[in-house]
């Protein structure tokens, strides 16, 4: 059982961190105190599996001394638990600025006391924690949003992989919420006026023959790989997938073949590629 310490400066993104984890399959709590981790292991322990990831955020609050944390960590690897801190921070600066803009009080504040000394009061309260973190990601160098890329590649750099989904759809049943970018192919010939196409699919090799028989059918797909080529380091930074809709008419023969034909342009681009086509059974 994995047990992922998720903790650091306040207001260094602790919040966005646990919920990224959540996203990444961990069961994740907020301020467990110290003196209740033990127990609360064991009661997950006792699920047989029920939680095999979990991420418990632990800020200055949860912990009354060092000696009483490495205690509990020790307690936990007992178990025979895998146990990994995650420290965030960024430089005091930008703390200040975050804690300006939410007017939320540092939680080590008292009367007469400034953010800047409550922020450094935590920054030695919470040093020997550092020394002894897997991970140190500091915030204050991108937007938080830039978070998600740098926590995979700390706690899963073999599943980085960027998940491309490629979604076939006909506008006349609407746009598909869930669609990043939606390209509409309407201006391609339509295989729905040939009488021996009518009844077919993008799918059936006929269909698409006949979509790609015509040469601005071919620019299209050079162009929209050329474009996706582009785009996806970029959004790479701050994601995990993509979802490109590829629009027609009814849903049936043009954007199913062209989605098709731009899912293996970018499969050969070792992309991990997904295709589905929503409207093609209506």
């Amino acid at each position: 059982m994995e047990f992922l310490i998720i903790t650091g400066l306040s207001g260094a993104g602790k919040t966005r961190a646990a919920d990224i984890c959540e996203d990444l399959g961990y069961y994740c709590v907020d301020n467990l105190p110290v003196a209740l981790l033990g127990r609360f292991a064991a009661l997950c322990l006792a699920t047989r599996g029920r939680y095999e990831r979990v991420a418990l955020v632990m800020d200055v609050r949860s912990v009354e001394s060092y000696e009483e944390l490495d205690a509990a960590l020790s307690e936990l690897e007992s178990l025979d638990c895998q146990v990994r801190i995650l420290y965030l921070e960024a430089d005091v600066d930008t703390l200040l600025r975050r804690y300006k803009e939410s007017r939320r009080p540092h939680p080590l504040g008292k009367r007469g006391q400034s953010i800047r000394q409550s922020v450094e009061k935590e920054i030695a309260f919470l040093a020997p924690l550092r020394e002894r973190a897997d991970f140190i990601v500091r915030t204050d160098s991108a937007p938080l949003n830039r978070l998600k890329a740098r926590i995979c590649d700390c706690l899963q750099p073999e599943d980085r992989r960027f998940s491309l989904n490629i979604l076939s759809f006909g506008y006349k049943l609407g746009l598909p919420p869930e669609a990043d970018l939606v390209f509409d192919v309407r201006c391609l010939p339509n295989p729905y006026y040939e009488p021996d196409l009518q009844h077919l699919t993008g799918l059936d090799a006929p269909v698409a023959d006949y979509v790609f028989r015509n040469g601005n059918a071919q620019v299209m797909l050079q162009k929209l790989t050329e474009l996706l080529e582009f785009l996806l380091p970029l959004f790479e930074a701050d994601r995990r997938e993509l979802t490109v809709a590829v629009g027609c008419t009814g849903g049936h023969h043009r954007s199913v073949a062209m989605a098709q034909a731009l899912a293996q342009a970018m499969e050969d681009r070792c992309r991990l590629v997904t295709v589905s086509h929503r409207d093609i059974e209506t």
